[in-house]
């Protein structure tokens, strides 16, 4: 049983009758305009829909001054906007975000949402060798917003092993659809970067979703689109060595996605640590054991 209620399940039904790749590519176009009247009213009606965004915080804080509306998107913040919880024991969190799910990986499964479970394997671009490092781990699971900080850091640091593009569909992935549609997480277009920690194997997953089809890392750019059809993952072992502290930038959002987080079983959760938590980078979610 499942906590869907019949407008999740009428919107999950919707976005599977719609061309998703279509759209997401043409929103890729339409944020990256660079006519100034263009990008400043797009920037200003975006944040009268979140008035909560503030930029304060931010490098840059005339909304005037960004080339294009996927740069006030994934805008930088001051280094001061975010602490990041130096303690050696301190597992933080890679984004400012909403906690989804949390918790055991139990027989090879991640819950989604209520009634809902997915495969890891699946998850982790079919590697099964991937999937079998995290039997019995813990995963956590983080919604972006659209209105949340969209660049995403380290939880500790880690030395990139390997790493996959996996073509996908691209639903939406907010509380309403993983209510709704089953697996839509390992069924989405995602980015699986698998490092090497002092916990041991750590699994960053970076999945995209409607609107949200652009993806990037700190090592190779911009990953999508184009939006592949190729059902196979493409692996890449990396051969370059590349180490990132706790805290440092790995990749980034070109509009809202989620986080999923995957390691072995060394992590203290942090009491009171909740379904629809919100969080901050850099804020300690767990300790290290």
């Amino acid at each position: 049983m499942t906590d869907a209620s019949l407008s999740d399940r009428l919107f999950a039904a919707i976005q599977q009758a719609l061309p998703t790749r279509a759209l997401s590519s043409g929103m890729h176009a339409l944020t990256r305009i660079e006519t100034v009247w263009f990008k400043d009213v797009f920037i200003k009606v975006f944040m009268r829909l979140f008035p909560s965004i503030s930029l304060d915080e931010a490098v840059v804080q005339d909304a005037t001054q960004f080339k294009s509306f996927n740069a006030f998107f994934t805008r930088a913040l001051k280094p001061s906007a975010r602490a990041v919880d130096a303690a050696t024991s301190a597992f933080v969190s890679p984004v400012d975000g909403t906690v989804s799910q949390f918790g055991d990986i139990a027989n090879g499964t991640l819950i989604q949402a209520k009634g809902h479970t997915y495969s890891a394997q699946t998850l982790l671009a079919g590697r099964a060798d991937w999937a079998a490092e995290f039997a019995g781990g813990q995963f956590i699971t983080i919604y972006l917003a659209p209105y949340n900080y969209h660049r995403i850091h380290m939880p500790l640091k880690g030395t990139l092993r390997e790493w996959a593009y996996v073509p996908g569909r691209l639903f939406s992935v907010n509380h309403a659809t993983a209510r709704a549609l089953p697996g839509v997480f390992a069924r989405n277009e995602r980015v699986v970067a698998l490092f090497d920690t002092e916990l041991g194997p750590m699994a960053m997953v970076l999945v995209g979703a409607l609107f949200v089809g652009s993806m990037e890392t700190v090592w190779a750019g911009e990953i999508s689109p184009p939006h592949v059809r190729d059902p196979e993952p493409k692996i890449y072992a990396q051969r370059d060595t590349i180490t990132l502290e706790k805290g440092m930038e790995m990749g980034r959002f070109n509009m809202g996605s989620t986080v999923i987080l995957l390691t072995p079983k060394k992590l203290d959760w942090l009491n009171g640590l909740a379904s629809k938590q919100p969080l901050q980078m850099g804020q300690r979610i767990a300790t290290t054991n």
